[in-house]
């Protein structure tokens, strides 16, 4: 089953970067201004079923410290960014947790082609890192949205500040533009988390 969702990702992947060049001449802007990065204030818990997809996707939560902690933001780096964000938006179906598998909270690559916030952002991370950009400096990021509900989003560390990319949104922003409340990310030094500064922390990020 796991060969089977590897050979449908991998074709996904590929359906993304080739329809890629069609949508160049409307994702290739001009880089974004440098902004400043979010500041991780101490050591946090990961959401429960962040542990439980890293059980059954190790390799997704793999931390290589060989690799580049921030992203090189060239033009081609930025438009590569740009189109799968958007076109990953496009093509999986937003659905709750409960409404897709009748849990409350499950993190998973949206093999089916139907996920929910976090998913978008895990088939992101995904994709990009197959296109050759540092996992490390991909992280998965838990936020309180405008409704006051956990959100997950993806976090690019990059040498021109942090970047978001989010499901709500195919328009790429910096960090302290999104209008959320950020909680805690991925640390890109261990396993753990670490907090952003954010009060209040939610169990699940289960909204759409």
């Amino acid at each position: 089953m796991r060969q089977r969702n590897s050979i449908a990702l991998g074709l996904l992947a590929l359906a993304l970067l080739l329809g890629a060049g069609a949508a160049r001449a409307q994702t290739l802007a001009a880089l974004p201004a440098p902004t400043a990065a979010a500041m991780p204030v101490g050591e946090a818990r990961p959401i429960i079923a962040w542990v439980a997809f890293c059980q059954a996707y190790a390799a997704e939560c793999a931390l290589d410290r060989n690799e580049p902690a921030r992203i090189a933001l060239t033009a081609a780096n930025w438009n590569t960014i740009v189109t799968i964000n958007r076109r990953v938006n496009r093509s999986v179906r937003a659905m709750t947790d409960m409404e897709h598998h009748h849990v409350a909270d499950r993190w998973d690559l949206a093999e089916d082609g139907i996920g929910d916030c976090e998913d978008f952002q895990l088939l992101k991370r995904h994709i990009l890192a197959e296109a050759g950009l540092p996992r490390r400096a991909m992280r998965m990021t838990v936020v309180i949205d405008e409704k006051g509900e956990g959100h997950a989003v993806l976090t690019l560390i990059t040498d021109r500040g942090d970047f978001v990319l989010d499901n709500k949104t195919s328009a790429v922003l910096p960090w302290h533009q999104t209008g959320y409340t950020f909680i805690k990310r991925e640390s890109q030094d261990n396993g753990a988390w670490v907090s952003l500064g954010g009060v209040t922390s939610p169990v699940t990020t289960a909204n759409r």
